[in-house]
Formats: structure tokens, sequence, C-alpha cells
């Protein structure tokens, strides 16, 4: 019997206990354990496998259920590791940004406190361990959540990783999934100063000089400029499409594609597979976009599907923003000229964008990709495959 198809499952627990086909990537586990920074940022386009990567670094740390998970990492890269030796040794903090989409800073505002209450909830077995001063601190999230004003909000994560420090005696992963999504909702619906400003202080108490944290990784699509997140952060470091490390942890290489498509018996059909879903460049790398292959291959239907998984507002907002020199640019890219702009590790929001920085952010948003860099400092850019080629053509072909 062939092994389901996990479209749409996110969690690692579930796709291995379910026998559905997983593709192995712990390998970032050991990775991550090797290298020593202390706060790690991924930035990946939507739907490269981002919070499936998270959930598997829960499951291999967290030392509450450590010995149970311990059997989900059975015949995986990561169990041949010396590095197995730090499975299920660690409190996990783990929270996921994603949803906090309100239409006003307020509604959001109580998105997030739903977020800080629910994660607390996880924790409410130890309160009777606590004293009585670190018992009204830990209850206050859950009982009282509704009055806590921004202040108490902004230090919830960190009080909450002294509370686990001092339980376990051992310091906390910390694992924010989707860092970015408040903020890119936020800008579309016209509140971003108020969200940038409180997610500085939210991330950046937990994140900076804390002594009970052991890691922090965050997932996100975009590193955000103005946002000063990360700033004052020493042990800190981003690894975006730009970077060669880390490059195939995200996303699919050929191979992984090739032994899928085996699998299921439809390899015959790798060439259009490829021209429609591959060519992302990653550092060195090339790969293929996950959810696009998992849909493939369960419809067997050539057809675009991760370009119709969100509104993509902002790249029409952005195009829109640029208007007849971006139009023309987009004509270029089209007719597959080489167009020459620079890309930096910090994306930029506002109004008034240059049509570079425009195109920066549609390279980190995977509408673009990278096709080489030039001597100047400036990347060549184009579009990746025949799924995105046809989304700009249905969109702004009338225009140009």
């Amino acid at each position: 019997m062939l092994r389901g198809l996990p479209i749409g499952v996110e969690d690692f627990k579930k796709i291995r206990e379910t026998n559905c086909y997983y593709i192995d990537k712990t390998k970032l586990i050991e990775d991550l354990l090797i290298d020593k920074t202390e706060v790690k940022l991924f930035c990946r386009p939507r739907r490269f496998g981002k919070t499936l990567s998270m959930s598997t670094l829960r499951y291999f740390f967290d030392i509450k259920n450590g010995e149970e998970n311990r059997k989900l990492f059975d015949g995986l890269y990561i169990s041949n590791s010396p590095l197995m030796s730090e499975q299920g040794k660690y409190p996990v903090i783990f929270i996921s940004m994603k949803g906090v989409t309100g239409h006003t800073w307020k509604s959001s505002f109580s998105d997030i406190k739903l977020k800080i209450k629910e994660l607390f909830k996880d924790y409410s077995y130890l309160v009777d361990s606590f004293d009585k001063y670190d018992k009204l601190d830990f209850e206050k999230y859950i009982l009282d959540i509704e009055s806590l004003e921004e202040a108490d909000l902004k230090k919830s994560l960190h009080i909450l990783t002294k509370l686990l420090c001092k339980y376990y005696n051992q310091k906390v992963v910390v694992l924010i999934d989707e860092y970015d999504y408040p903020i890119m909702s936020s800008y579309e619906k016209g509140y971003y100063e108020e969200m940038r400003d409180f997610l500085k202080a939210f991330y950046g108490d937990v994140l900076k000089t804390n002594e009970y944290l052991q890691m922090g990784v965050l997932t996100g699509i975009i590193r955000v400029a103005q946002a000063g997140i990360f700033s004052d952060l020493n042990n800190f470091k981003s690894f975006t499409v730009l970077e060669e490390k880390y490059s195939t942890s995200f996303g699919l290489v050929e191979e992984e594609v090739k032994a899928m498509l085996a699998y299921y018996e439809i390899g015959y059909e790798m060439p259009e597979v490829k021209k429609w879903y591959d060519g992302y460049s990653f550092g060195k790398d090339e790969l293929y976009n996950p959810w696009s292959i998992l849909n493939y291959t369960s419809d067997k239907i050539l057809k675009p599907y991760w370009i119709n998984t969100s509104s993509n507002f902002m790249i029409r907002e952005l195009l829109e923003q640029t208007g007849k020199e971006g139009l023309e640019t987009l004509e270029k890219i089209f007719n597959q000229e080489d167009i020459a702009v620079r890309i930096t590790d910090n994306v930029r929001f506002g109004n008034n964008l240059s049509a570079s920085e425009v195109w920066e952010l549609m390279v980190y948003s995977g509408y673009l990709t990278v096709n080489g860099r030039i001597e100047d400092g400036r990347y060549l850019v184009r579009i990746p495959n025949m799924e995105i080629m046809n989304f700009f053509k249905d969109e702004f072909f009338f225009s140009l």
C-alpha cells in the first residue's frame, strides 16, 4: 500500500505516525547543532517547508515527551548522527505567528493575546511547582490575559523561558514560526508601525541577552529592515535565499523529486514537472517548489498550485507602485532579458519603494529568483518556472 501524501500536514509527528511520505530533512538538526550561532533566522518563500521543519525541531528537542518522540526519528538521517544525543534534552517554546491578521491593531493584539494564553496553558501542569511569585507571573497569562497591557505581552516569552529553565534546570529552545506574518498583514491593512514596535520588544526580549535561552530559531519570508528586531543581537545570523549554507534545507532538490515521482509511478513526466515547478535558486542549488510537487503528485495535472495559496496582494500593489518603469522591467523579464537589481539582507517596507526594492521583495517572496551575480554586487533575476510565468501573464499582460 502506497504511503499517503501529507498535503497541508505540517506536524512532523502526524506525518510519521500516519505513515505519510516523508522526505528526510533531519540533517538540518545536525547542522543547527554544529552551528553555534545562538539565534538563527531562515527566510524562504511561503509553502517551502518552514513550518514542518520547525515542527521537526520541536519534537526533536522537547524534553517533555523525549522518550516517546525518539522513535519518530528512527531510520532518519539524524538517528545515525552523534548529535542524536541532544534529542529530548531541552524545554521548547514553539509559537506560530500565522493567523495574526486582524483588520486593526486592536484586533491583531487580541489575536496575539490568545496565542500567548494557549502557549502558557500548554505548561499548566507545572504551576503547582512554582513559588507564589512565579505562580502569579504564570497564571496572569492564562486567567487575566484580557486585562493585560502591551508591556505585559512584550515580556511574556522571556518570562516563560525563565520559568521553564527553573523547572527543568535546562536552558530553553525557542522556535518562532512565521515571525513576519503579522508584519506583512499589518502593512496590508494600515497599522504597520504599531505592529513593528510591538514585535521589536516581543521578540527582542526573549532573544537578546536572555540567560535562559539555549537556541532561538525563527522562520519567515523576509528580514524586515525597519523593525529593528535583530539590532543589538551579537549572536545572530540570518539565512536567506542568497546564502549557500542551509540552501537545501527547505524546498526539494531534483533527486528528492525524482524519488518521489518514481515511488508514485509518475516519473515519466519529469521534464514537464521540471519546467513547471523547478527553477528556484537558493545559494548555489536549484530547487523545486514542494507545495506544487505534493499537489501535482496527488492530482497528476500540470497546473498552478502554489500561486493560489495566498491573495498575492503585496505583489500586485508593489508592481503598481513601480508604475510604467516596473511594467517595462516585467516585460523584459518575460522576454528573458537580463535584469540586474540590488538585493540586500534587509527588506524595507513603506511607500515610495524604488523599483529595485520591489524586485528584491519579489525575490524573497518566490515570484522571482536569482540568476547569477555581477561584478558590481547586483543580482540578475528571472521568473523561476512556468507556474509563476503564467501568473504574471494572467495578472499583468494586459498592462504591457
